[in-house]
């Protein structure tokens, strides 16, 4: 794991370090050959330079989000807008982290991808990569 996501996830408060440490331990795993860096002030995990999964602390709890997730069809994964293919799901406990759910969008989010790297370049329109 990245020292700055180390860093990241130490600075919580005990219960949410054990969120943190186990989305990081399970999306390492899944995700061997993924960069991953603290982007934007919180945990991001990268293909080739894409944004494919990361965690940030926020009101409902904590959010781990998809770049692609729109397109995973799995009903457990919230989708919110419609602009970009962002899924999302929210945890308040490690309890509640299935790690067999977990696993299985890891291996989507390897197939399933949409450039965000390029969409600045593009103006806002997002190209299907895989």
């Amino acid at each position: 794991m990245n020292k700055d996501i180390k860093g990241y996830n130490k600075s919580q408060t005990t219960a949410d370090k054990k969120i943190c440490d186990l989305l990081a331990t399970i999306i390492d795993e899944n995700l061997p050959k993924a960069e991953n860096k603290v982007w934007h002030a919180h945990p991001v995990w990268f293909l080739d330079g894409n944004p494919i999964v990361g965690y940030s602390k926020q009101k409902a709890g904590w959010r781990l989000m998809f770049w692609s997730g729109a397109d995973f069809e799995e009903d457990k994964l919230d989708v919110v807008g419609g602009k970009f293919k962002d899924a999302s799901i929210f945890y308040n406990s490690v309890d509640e982290i299935n790690a067999k759910d977990l696993k299985r969008w890891l291996k989507k989010s390897k197939t399933i991808q949409w450039d965000y790297k390029n969409i600045v370049k593009r103006k806002g329109v997002l190209e299907r990569l895989k």
